[in-house]
């Protein structure tokens, strides 16, 4: 009777626990029912609009419409075409997303087929393009509106920049003054005589050292120019122009020139086609004023272009390169060639620079190595010299004297001496003349009128020997009886 109050415990403790987790395992199953209903829902609503496109095509019109404005804004700005609304980033984003035929006529077929259904929003943005007469034509042809100006500059900078490096390699002193020295070597190491030399060797010249001191030739050729020209400069600072067209292609360049020329007549015809359909009489005017201008603009170019590649072909054979060479060299690599060397000769101009000033102060510092104070007036440097010559111009009295003493010397004693001096200095009488001159006569006294001859004092220790000049010479009769007197007493 007394276990029976304990097994109901144990019972109703355990259906507890049995209810908990009852309710807890409904939870999950409605959790998952939901779930379910939810993602029927949501096939429901998706079945409910029109799908055309395949994933993949669908996918990637929808995340470029995120960087784009919406489809009526985008018609409108096609029209007028607007650049505050589409960038030319946006343009070609279009270009890419433009609807076939194909697609339209499915999309159409579609939504004639399922008139209350709503199409996607991928269909919805290529029917909205799809409306727009001749998109890809007016896309292309405000593209081309878009990059002419900068498609023009990056022709004309480098025909303008290869225009002026000839004319400054022509004119350069500096330059004609290398060639000369350098044929003038070359003549002497081959021991031949030649009219000149391939404009390539120019890249080979700091890799040829002499035997001896292992320095390049270009080394010795700066030495030489430096020498006979003193009035050279370091060649690469001037010839910026021919720096900057050696890294353009003017193989590209030639080929772009001829794209802007083939893109201006197809907008021409795209032109055509737009005038036939809604086209604002102004927007019209303004594209044929645009592409008239730029006929005239790269027409203008193509002379430029041929002019110039003219002249370096002028400058090449000026300079003796042959004639068959002349066609297949190329004006970017002539200008780097030219370049390389130049901030070659600038880097090594400077270091023989270095070196000369350092022998000449070695030379300075060694006219007044051992001489004595009072010369070193003599040996004058440059800033003396100058502060010499600008106290002349002002009227300052120099302040060096003709035995040669230090300026800073006097000064600092003029300095150190004090008012009172000063003016006790000022102040001699006669009185104390008297007293100066008899202190003078007895400094100046003659050793033998001395009373008291001085004696020189003596070392404490000057009767001390070394012993080992003891040892070696021996003791004398006197220090023997000495030493044997102390060994008695001890």
């Amino acid at each position: 009777m007394m276990g029976t109050p304990v097994l109901l415990n144990r019972t109703s403790t355990l259906f507890k626990i049995f209810e908990k987790l009852l309710v807890v395992e409904m939870r999950i199953v409605f959790t998952k029912l939901r779930l379910f209903f939810l993602q029927k829902q949501q096939e429901m609503n998706k079945s409910k609009e029109i799908i055309v496109l395949d994933h993949k095509r669908s996918n990637a019109i929808n995340i470029a419409m995120t960087k784009l404005p919406p489809p009526r804004a985008i018609k409108a700005a096609i029209l007028k075409m607007d650049p505050t609304v589409v960038t030319r980033e946006g343009i070609d984003k279009l270009l890419n997303m433009l609807p076939t035929d194909e697609e339209r006529g499915k999309i159409q077929e579609a939504q004639m087929a399922n008139p209350e259904l709503p199409l996607g929003s991928a269909e919805q943005f290529l029917l909205t393009l799809a409306s727009i007469s001749e998109l890809a034509a007016r896309l292309k042809l405000w593209a081309f509106r878009l990059d002419f100006d900068n498609n023009e500059k990056e022709i004309a900078e480098p025909l303008m920049d290869l225009k002026h490096g000839i004319e400054i390699l022509r004119h350069n002193r500096t330059f004609k003054c290398i060639l000369s020295t350098l044929l003038s070597v070359g003549i002497f190491l081959n021991g031949a005589a030649v009219k000149g030399f391939q404009i390539e060797y120019l890249a080979k010249v700091p890799e040829v050292k002499d035997t001896v001191h292992k320095h390049s030739l270009l080394h010795h050729l700066c030495h030489m120019v430096m020498e006979s020209c003193a009035e050279t400069t370091d060649l690469y600072s001037e010839i910026g122009p021919a720096t900057r067209a050696s890294k353009a292609d003017f193989t590209e360049l030639a080929y772009n020139l001829s794209q802007m020329e083939h893109e201006c007549k197809s907008s021409w015809d795209r032109l055509k086609l737009i005038a036939k359909h809604d086209c604002p009489p102004q927007l019209k005017q303004k594209l044929v004023d645009f592409l008239a201008d730029c006929a005239e603009r790269i027409i203008l170019l193509q002379i430029v272009h041929r002019r110039v590649m003219n002249r370096y072909r002028k400058f090449l054979l000026w300079l003796g390169v042959p004639q068959h060479s002349v066609a297949e060299s190329k004006p970017n690599e002539f200008c780097r060639i030219v370049s390389e060397f130049a901030l070659e000769y600038r880097t090594t101009r400077e270091r023989v620079q270095q070196q000369l000033e350092k022998k000449a102060n070695h030379r300075e510092r060694n006219k007044t190595r051992g001489k004595l104070i009072v010369d070193i007036t003599k040996f004058k440097t440059k800033e003396d010299k100058q502060d010499a010559e600008l106290k002349e111009l002002l009227g300052t009295p120099s302040s060096d004297t003709a035995d040669g003493t230090l300026t800073w010397r006097r000064r600092r004693a003029e300095a150190l001496k004090s008012p009172i001096n000063r003016q006790s200095e000022e102040n001699f009488t006669d009185g104390d003349d008297e007293i100066l001159e008899s202190l003078v006569k007895t400094a100046t006294k003659a050793p033998g009128s001395r009373t008291t001859p001085r004696e020189r004092k003596r070392t404490r220790h000057a009767d001390r020997k070394s012993l080992r000049r003891t040892l070696k010479n021996g003791l004398t009769e006197e220090e023997k009886q000495h030493v044997a007197a102390l060994i008695q007493t001890y």
